[in-house]
C-alpha cells in the first residue's frame, strides 16, 4: 500500500502467464518499476503514481500494453476511452508524422485548412442539427465551454436564466465550473460555496426507491421538486447530462431522456450531452445519446475524438457557438491533433467501427450475464452497451458496492495479464479498443472470471 491508496510497492512472484495475447514473466510489479514509482513520487503528485496499479507502458498497439520487461497485457481500458481505433493505429500514426515530417505542429487559431477539414468532418459525423464545431484540446474544457454557452443564451432571453440542472455522480471534468456541474460531493469539496445556479437530480438508478416508476415519470418527479425547492423554470438554462455514467456503464432510460428533452423544449433550455467518454464509436454508435431519439443542443466531445493525441470539440449550432467573440483559444485545432482526429474519423468510418462495437456487444453481454449468474448476489449488475461494460460488486446494503473486492479483482486481472482500470467504487469496467480481436475479447473476459472466482474464494489479505 502507498499513499492510503490500493497500490502495493513490494514485488510479488505472480503465476507464469503465456498466451497468444497475455505474458507475465516478472514479478509484479517488477522491481525496476518500484524505482521509478519513487521517484515520480517524489516529483509528481501522489494521485498520479498510486491511484492505477503500476502497468509500466512501453509499447502500446492495437489492444496490447507492453512493458520493457517482457509482459503484455489485453487492454480493456483503451487508455480510459481514448484509442478507440486501437493504440497506434498505422493510419492515424501516418497522419501524425506527415504532419511533423511537414514542419507544421502548432499554428495559434490562425485559419488552416486541416481545421477546416476537421471541422467539416465532425459536423457530417455528428447527428442532424449540428452545423458548427469549436476546437479543443480536454473534455474539461468542453463541458465548461458548454455551460458559458448556455448561460449566455440563457441571459439573451432573461438576465436570470443562468440555472444548469446536472445529476447525482456524474462526471464532467477536473476544473471548477466541471466539478460544480459535476454529482459528487467529495470530489468538489475543495470548492466551499458552489454555484447556487447550479443543480443536481437524482440520476435514476434501477436500485432506488422509485426504481418501478418509468423513466419519464421519474424526472417528472424530480423536477417538480426542484421547482417546488424555489427554482424557478424560466430561469433555467440548461441540462448537462451524460448518457451513461462512467463508473457504471448505467444509460439513463430512454423515455427519461425523452422527457428532459421535452421539458427543455417547453422551457427555452438547452439539452447539453457530455460524450467525453462515449462518443466515436464506444457503444455502437457513432455518439450514445442517439440512442434515445432526441436531439442534442450541445455535444461535448473528446477521448476517442483523436485515438490518444489532446484533442476536443464543442459541436452546436451555428446561432449558439457564434454567440460568442471569445471562442478561441492558443491550441484550438493544433495541426498536430486535428491530423489524427481527420485519420481517427476515416478509421472508424471504413473501417465500420461503432457497427462493429454494436455486434460484439451483444456476445459481450451474454458471457458477462453469464458470469453475473455465476455469482450472483455478489455479481448484481450488467450494465453497458457496445464495448462498454461494468459488472457492479454488491456491497453490504442495496446502492452500495464492494470497492475492496473490486480492487482485489482489478489486481489480480493485472498479475493474470488483463489491463483493467481501478474505478474505486465497486465496479469492474471493460472498455476494450473497438479493434479488439474477437478471441483476445473473450480471453479477457475469461481471465475476468477467473479473477472473480479467485479472490471470491480467497479473503481479502488487506
Amino acid at each position: 500500500m502507498a499513499g492510503g491508496l490500493p497500490v502495493r510497492l513490494d514485488p510479488a512472484a505472480v503465476a507464469r502467464v503465456e498466451t497468444k495475447w497475455r505474458r507475465i514473466v516478472t514479478p509484479q510489479p517488477h522491481p525496476e518499476a518500484v524505482a521509478i514509482l519513487k521517484e515520480l513520487s517524489r516529483y509528481e503528485p501522489v494521485s498520479m503514481t498510486f491511484d492505477q496499479y503500476p502497468v509500466f507502458w512501453d509499447k502500446a498497439e492495437g489492444h496490447t500494453v507492453s512493458d520493457r520487461w517482457g509482459n503484455r497485457w489485453i487492454d480493456f481500458t483503451s487508455g480510459i476511452f481514448v484509442a478507440n481505433t486501437g493504440h497506434s493505429h498505422p493510419r492515424v500514426l501516418s497522419a501524425i508524422r506527415a504532419q511533423v515530417d511537414g514542419k507544421m505542429v502548432h499554428s495559434y487559431y490562425f485559419p488552416s485548412e486541416l481545421r477546416a477539414k476537421l471541422t467539416r468532418r465532425l459536423v457530417e459525423a455528428a447527428p442532424p442539427g449540428i452545423e458548427k464545431a469549436f476546437l479543443l484540446t480536454t473534455g474539461s474544457e468542453t463541458t465548461e465551454c458548454a455551460l458559458k454557452l448556455a448561460r449566455m443564451r440563457g441571459r439573451k432571453t432573461s438576465p436570470g436564466k443562468l440555472k444548469m440542472v446536472c445529476w447525482t455522480n456524474s462526471f464532467h471534468g477536473k476544473t471548477l465550473g466541471a466539478q460544480t456541474m459535476a454529482g459528487r460531493a467529495g470530489a468538489k469539496a475543495w470548492i466551499g460555496p458552489t454555484d447556487p445556479n447550479i443543480h443536481h437530480l437524482l440520476f435514476p438508478y434501477p436500485w432506488d426507491a422509485d426504481g418501478a416508476l418509468s423513466g419519464a415519470a421519474r424526472f417528472e418527479k424530480d423536477m417538480t421538486a426542484l421547482l417546488a425547492s424555489g427554482v424557478k423554470a424560466e430561469d433555467v438554462a440548461g441540462f448537462l447530462l451524460e448518457p451513461y455514467q462512467g463508473w457504471s456503464a448505467l444509460f439513463y432510460p430512454a423515455d427519461y431522456v425523452q422527457a428532459v428533452r421535452r421539458w427543455a423544449d417547453e422551457h427555452g433550455a438547452l439539452l447539453c450531452f457530455d460524450e467525453v467518454q462515449s462518443g466515436f464509436g464506444r457503444t455502437g454508435r457513432m455518439f450514445a445519446h442517439e440512442r434515445f431519439g432526441v436531439r442534442a443542443d450541445i455535444i461535448c466531445c473528446g477521448k476517442g475524438i483523436s485515438s490518444g493525441v489532446p484533442l476536443s470539440a464543442v459541436l452546436s449550432t451555428a446561432d449558439i457557438l457564434d454567440a460568442d467573440p471569445s471562442l478561441n483559444s492558443t491550441h484550438s485545432g493544433n495541426p498536430l491533433c486535428a491530423a489524427a482526429g481527420l485519420a481517427t474519423l476515416d478509421v472508424l468510418a471504413e473501417e465500420r467501427l461503432p457497427e462493429r462495437a454494436a455486434a460484439l456487444g451483444v456476445k459481450v453481454k451474454e458471457r458477462l450475464e453469464a458470469l453475473r449468474r455465476r455469482f450472483a448476489p455478489k455479481a448484481s449488475y450488467v450494465f453497458g452497451d457496445g464495448l462498454v461494460w461494468a459488472v457492479l460488486l454488491t456491497g453490504d446494503k442495496p446502492g452500495e458496492f464492494d470497492v475492496d473486492l473490486a480492487d482485489r479483482v482489478t489486481e489480480a486481472c493485472v498479475n493474470k495479464g488483463l489491463l483493467l482500470i481501478r474505478t474505486g467504487v465497486g465496479s469492474l469496467k471493460l472498455g476494450p479498443p473497438l479493434t479488439i480481436a474477437e478471441d483476445a475479447l473473450f480471453e479477457g473476459i475469461d481471465v475476468l472470471e477467473e479473477a472473480l472466482a479467485q479472490c471470491l474464494a480467497a479473503p481479502a489479505a488487506r
